[in-house]
Parts: structure tokens; sequence; C-alpha cells
């Protein structure tokens, strides 16, 4: 059955954490992100296929490969995190949405609404960036 969000809707600390209203908020929040982020992918790619002429200055050809290198960085960068809000997607479909993958406890619905995908709270994010850290340093 779907649930109904009232006008405005945003969760809240009130509410039990993750309920079905929670659950869609981000649902729809994740939907949207992931279409602007194919609408500005194929953007791209039209852009990209129109711009095929080389312009006779070398140094325009050198801005031009440089912009289109840019562009297709950033688009892959956002087919990754299409992936990622994939996986938030199935997350919410099987329940473990909004609790982090390494201690079970909530993330936190700050952090869930700056960054949707998080996968972990934000003290289990700060041990792994400290590990990733000591590990880089050795």
């Amino acid at each position: 059955m779907p649930v109904r969000l009232p006008k405005g809707y945003r969760p809240s600390e009130d509410e039990p954490f993750m309920n079905r209203r929670q659950q869609e908020y981000f649902r729809r929040k994740l939907l949207t992100w992931r279409v602007e982020l194919l609408r500005e992918s194929n953007q791209t790619l039209q852009h990209l296929q129109e711009e095929t002429n080389l312009a006779p200055d070398i140094a325009d050809r050198a801005s031009t490969e440089s912009e289109r290198s840019l562009e297709l960085r950033t688009r892959d960068r956002e087919r990754k995190l299409i992936g990622k809000i994939d996986a938030a997607l199935a997350r919410i479909e099987d329940g473990s949405y909004g609790y982090c993958e390494e201690t079970g406890e909530p993330i936190g619905l700050q952090r869930l609404e700056a960054r949707p995908i998080a996968t972990l709270s934000i003290e289990a994010q700060e041990r792994h960036e400290r590990r990733e850290r000591s590990y880089r340093d050795e």
C-alpha cells in the first residue's frame, strides 16, 4: 500500500525512526536525485555527440579536449553515485536503510538528509576515516 506524505513533510526525531513515512520520504528523495543525474548524463552525451567538429586552432582543440575529459570524469563519478543510490533504494526495500552497516545503530536523520546514501553513522564513518589515514601514513 503506497504511503501518502503530507505536503511539506520532513522526517522528525519525534516519530519512530525509519517508519513508513520516513522510508517513503527518503525513497522519493533518492529517486528524484537519480532522475536528475540521469538527465544530466543524457545532456552530456547529447553535447558530446553534437560537439564532434574539431577546432582549427590547436589551443582551442586542447581546451575542448580538456573540457570533454572533465565532463566525462564528472559523469563517471555520477554513474558511481547512481549505483549507490540504487543500493540505498534496495536497502529501503529490505528494511535496512537508515541503519549503520557497521554497528546496526540508526544513522540519524540529519546525516541521511545531508547524505541519503550514507551507510555508516557519523561515529563509524570517523573511525573508518581514521583507520584509512593511519594506513596511508604507514
